[in-house]
């Protein structure tokens, strides 16, 4: 039989992402290069980032890959 208990609080969660990109370093203004991506393939990374983040990224096509920017 299990024993029921009142007033246990839930941890939190101690999961860390090991983040390939560097969107918790950056600041506003700040970018980075990606080499061989295109902004259509990048587009839904940098949103997912700043949903999870709170910020905001803008990606953009350069010579040779993309440059993604914090905006927010």
């Amino acid at each position: 039989m299990f024993e029921i208990q009142n007033n246990i609080p839930v941890p939190e969660i101690t999961r860390k992402r090991n983040n390939k990109y560097p969107w918790h370093a950056m600041q506003v203004g700040d970018s980075f290069f990606v080499a061989n991506l295109t902004t259509k393939g990048f587009a839904g990374t940098c949103y997912s980032a700043g949903k999870r983040s709170g910020q905001k990224f803008t990606a953009r096509a350069v010579d040779g890959g993309i440059r993604i920017w914090r905006t927010a």
